[in-house]
């Protein structure tokens, strides 16, 4: 069953089909954007989409519609800290993905029954004060059960840096704009 997820994700904030259509298609799309209301029937046409198109398509932070639009999981931000959350996981071959930053958040995702932790940034971003490294990155990952999902700065100049990561695959926002 898992052989057939996707490794390398990518993050979207707008559910632009053509940006999707470009993407290969072994990239899993995970819709993250909490400054807008979410519209549940866009949301249904764009799995649909997904599923057509044999794409796997996850929601941020929204349970009960992921599981009523019949999307592939969910994924939950490092700042979502609910332990409320494996009774929204009934359905078979629902994948619960989760970040987190540090040993603390990584734990919390543990008891959430994340499948795949994406740990962040490895890489420096603009947006924060300081970044993992690769050892930081590493000793994390060693220190969880999960499948670890690198996270932030990935872009072409790094790439190569994947390599030396303890890591199961990589997720992006900016990789794939380019």
């Amino acid at each position: 069953m898992h052989n057939s997820l996707p490794n390398i994700y990518c993050f979207i904030n707008d559910l632009d089909q053509r940006y999707i259509k470009n993407l290969e298609k072994k990239i899993g799309i995970i819709y993250r954007n909490y400054d807008n209301k979410i519209n549940s029937k866009d949301i249904i046409n764009f799995g649909k989409l997904c599923k057509k198109n044999r794409r796997k398509f996850y929601i941020a932070n929204e349970f009960k519609l992921a599981i009523s639009a019949n999307l592939d999981g969910v994924y939950i931000p490092s700042f979502n800290k609910s332990l409320s959350i494996n009774y929204y996981n009934k359905k078979k071959n629902f994948l619960i993905l989760g970040s987190a930053h540090n040993i603390k958040e990584i734990r919390i995702k543990e008891k959430q029954n994340v499948k795949k932790i994406f740990i962040s940034p490895v890489f420096f971003v603009p947006k924060s004060q300081s970044f993992l490294g690769v050892n930081r990155f590493n000793l994390l990952s060693n220190l969880t059960n999960m499948k670890s999902i690198a996270l932030g700065g990935i872009n072409k100049v790094n790439l190569k840096k994947l390599n030396i990561l303890n890591c199961n695959g990589f997720a992006s926002i900016s990789l794939f704009k380019n």
